[in-house]
């Protein structure tokens, strides 16, 4: 086997485990409760919400740390601690373990992924690296799609084993690493990225996050929810004050100056927001409401991915033909159909192939139009030094959406009780045709952010 191939096999299972985290926990959500008795839904959700915090303020920051000191040696790193921490969140012996270990994985999951690219295009010539690109952008598409049955078979067994599964094959990929991959750097020196304004990001969507959760059980109106929304809000007021002033934030400002980066980044985290809230939604309606297992919900789910997957595809070759404007437009007010139909359709009766699949076919859709067509508005909308560092940015963006959407669902729900859905149908329909309003706001490419500036991070 050559040693290109060698190191796509490498870097590609490495980001198949990390992303494969963002899409399992989902299905063990109901045995979390069972195992950690007198948890509520709220604090179980900072079990996806803790992870995706850490992991979307990280991204950018990581990124630009290995281009100082060197992307094997960050990526490495990342692995090890993402292989360590799934060891501890396979042990947990508590609620509060389990979190903080899920806050670790973040951390590695953050440093490997955007030096996964940088590491591989170097070992491809240029006619090939489109190529490479495909594998390695697809590995996501297969891990959503293998997320949820994979996550209710090994449920079946224990959850602890949806975070000891990604130990071995950790392993196995840092041995093999070491061997294989190669050091590299920035060749122009970079400024240290800005760690008290990522510090701040993540304290500020924390907060939102705590605010949403709690408000339900503290009252809307009480000194706890307002003292934790005043906060997200001047932690972002303060983020954004560092991000104009420090000369390596986490969001160059530039970026948001160019329409159709801004206007992807707001439709993305819109959607996102939808999105979250459908991945946690489907596994409680399925378990909790219709009482199927862990392994059935996850297949019951497994069509919608699948039909990104499909879509995703196609929707790429059409782009040229159609606009990722309208592409992105579409697919977001397709996912709206999707959540308005479980919302016209699902009951209390057990009505799979009529009821849950025809929304779980159409939501599926959506996200294969939606996702690519943003990553191709934010592409074309930068030149390629910047493009890096943007599609870091949109990563940022729909990992904040879902800490939203999870937040906001959980305050819909409350107790999880069947009437409780129809808000949460709603709210996501909402939440996805807001999305499409922000997609429709995507110009033609051609404005750039200006190209002069340090090139930061590989995505």
């Amino acid at each position: 086997m050559t040693r290109s191939r060698q190191v796509l096999i490498v870097v590609s299972v490495s980001v198949f485990v990390a992303s494969l985290d963002l899409f399992i926990v989902n299905v063990a959500f109901p045995d979390l409760g069972r195992d950690f008795a007198g948890a509520s839904v709220g604090d179980l959700s900072w079990v996806l919400s803790a992870y995706a915090i850490v992991f979307a303020a990280l991204l950018v920051p990581a990124g630009r740390l290995a281009d100082r000191i060197g992307r094997r040696r960050v990526f490495l790193a990342g692995v090890s601690l993402f292989v360590a921490a799934s060891a501890v969140c396979g042990a947990a012996p508590s609620l509060e373990t389990l979190v903080a270990a899920r806050v670790l994985q973040a951390v590695g999951a953050a440093m490997l992924m955007p030096t996964s690219l940088a590491l591989l295009l170097p070992e491809f010539s240029a006619g090939e690296r489109a190529a490479a690109i495909g594998v390695w952008a697809a590995v996501g598409g297969i891990a959503a799609a293998a997320g949820p049955p994979l996550g209710g078979l090994l449920v079946e067994g224990s959850w602890r084993l949806v975070f000891l599964v990604n130990v071995p094959v950790g392993v196995a990929a840092v041995l093999w690493g070491r061997r294989i991959l190669r050091e590299g750097r920035s060749a122009v020196p970079e400024p240290r990225p800005d760690l008290l304004g990522t510090a701040l990001l993540t304290a500020a969507a924390g907060a939102l996050a705590l605010g949403l959760v709690k408000a339900p059980e503290w009252g809307w109106g009480s000194a706890e929810t307002l003292a934790s929304l005043a906060g997200a809000a001047a932690g972002l007021g303060w983020f954004w004050a560092r991000c104009m002033r420090h000369p390596s934030p986490v969001v160059e400002p530039s970026l948001l100056r160019v329409r159709s980066f801004a206007a992807a980044n707001v439709a993305a985290l819109l959607f996102s927001v939808a999105f979250g809230a459908m991945l946690l939604a489907s596994v409680l309606w399925l378990t909790g409401v219709w009482g199927d297992s862990i392994l059935r919900a996850g297949l019951s789910i497994a069509p919608g991915p699948l039909m990104a997957a499909v879509v995703a595809a196609p929707a790429g070759r059409a782009a040229a033909r159609v606009g990722l404007r309208t592409l992105a437009a579409a697919g977001t007010a397709l996912f709206a159909a999707g959540c308005l139909w479980w919302l016209w359709r699902l009951g209390p009766e057990h009505a799979y192939a009529s009821a849950l699949l025809p929304g779980m076919l159409v939501t599926g859709a959506g996200v294969g139009l939606t996702l690519p067509s943003l990553a191709g508005a934010v592409a074309s909308s930068l030149p390629p030094a910047r493009f890096a560092t943007g599609s870091a940015v949109l990563t940022m963006s729909r990992q904040i959406g879902v800490v939203l959407g999870v937040a906001i669902l959980v305050a819909v729900l409350g107790d999880a009780a069947a009437a409780d859905f129809d808000a949460a149908w709603a709210f996501m329909a909402a939440a996805s045709l807001a999305g499409s309003a922000a997609a429709l706001a995507i110009g033609p490419a051609g404005a750039h952010a200006p190209a002069s500036e340090p090139a930061a991070v590989t995505a």
